[in-house]
């Protein structure tokens, strides 16, 4: 029987994370769809980030940790917040308002493609392989055969909202690549700055724009925005931020193949929905595509620790 190394035994929590992380992102989607049915995008952003970054506040305060208080790190907080929040959450909100989350999710998951194009075509800081290159490959044929080709007939309506995901999807690529900047920073201390700054940009634009305390948000609307705020952002910004310096940004995103069979999997469980065979060859392809780009990054580390 074999036996569980170290090493075996950091990747298996790692990869356990990362799937915890597409199960809390995997479920905003559903979040913002029920918040923008009363509640305006970037009210529902600016509320969102707000409340997740007083949540992370208080547990480094509890754990008695301090955000830096440097310019330059700052600096760095405010372009994070535009790149992982403010531009991407607000353009997703905004197109939830006609787009199915279902789509939206489909569009998303192109990000771990474009994290891959920018970190060889600009930054170079991810080894291009033909694991790599099947890990991209496998799982978007992955996400095609759970969704079924016939349900991206709908990408030519509502082209607009569409687009704007996928510049989001685009923000997210770069926002991977960008956290690297973190590196050495507790996981909450980024995750708490960038929050803060994207408030401190969102906040003056809802009053502005929205006039928020004309709106009469539904209770549906303001659990679903608690939820997206507590779980879907404040623990999971934590995790990213974590999993960017174990797994490396592409690893990281590969989390985007993962949130589709997240969801077909509440189907099967809760609403007694049945996988067709393709959707199972599917997932098995998700599954490959994931641990093809995920586990390079433990060789390597480990080369690093027996040099």
């Amino acid at each position: 029987m074999p036996t569980m190394t170290p090493q075996n035994s950091n990747l298996a929590r790692e990869l356990f994370l990362l799937l915890v992380l597409a199960t809390l992102w995997g479920s905003s989607y559903s979040f913002i769809k029920i918040g923008v049915e009363t509640i305006p995008p970037i009210t529902l952003i600016a509320a969102r980030t707000l409340i997740a970054g007083g949540i992370l506040l208080a547990v480094l305060h509890h754990r008695r940790v301090r955000l830096p208080r440097d310019r330059a790190t700052w600096r760095r907080f405010f372009v994070q917040a535009c790149l992982n929040s403010v531009v991407p959450f607000t353009l997703i909100a905004w197109a939830e308002q006609s787009v199915d989350a279902g789509l939206a999710v489909i569009l998303n998951s192109a990000t771990p493609i474009f994290t891959f194009l920018l970190a060889v075509l600009i930054t170079r800081h991810e080894q291009v392989t033909l694991r790599r290159l099947f890990g991209v490959m496998a799982g978007l044929a992955g996400i095609c055969l759970v969704i079924g080709v016939e349900a991206l007939g709908g990408l030519g309506e509502n082209l607009m909202a569409q687009l704007a995901i996928i510049l989001a999807t685009i923000c997210y690529a770069g926002a991977a690549i960008f956290s690297k900047n973190f590196k050495g920073l507790d996981p909450a201390v980024p995750a708490a700055g960038s929050l803060i700054s994207g408030a401190v940009i969102l906040l003056p634009t809802s009053l502005v724009v929205d006039r928020p305390w004309e709106i009469d948000p539904s209770a549906a609307s303001l659990l679903a925005l608690l939820a997206l705020s507590a779980f879907s952002t404040a623990l999971a910004f934590v995790i990213y931020f974590r999993l960017v310096q174990t797994l490396g940004s592409v690893g990281t995103t590969a989390q985007a193949y993962l949130r589709v069979p997240i969801g077909v999997a509440i189907g099967i469980v809760f609403l007694g929905e049945r996988l067709s065979p393709t959707a199972w060859i599917g997932l098995v392809c998700v599954i490959s595509g994931v641990a093809a780009m995920t586990i390079p990054a433990r060789r390597r580390a480990t080369q690093a620790r027996n040099a």
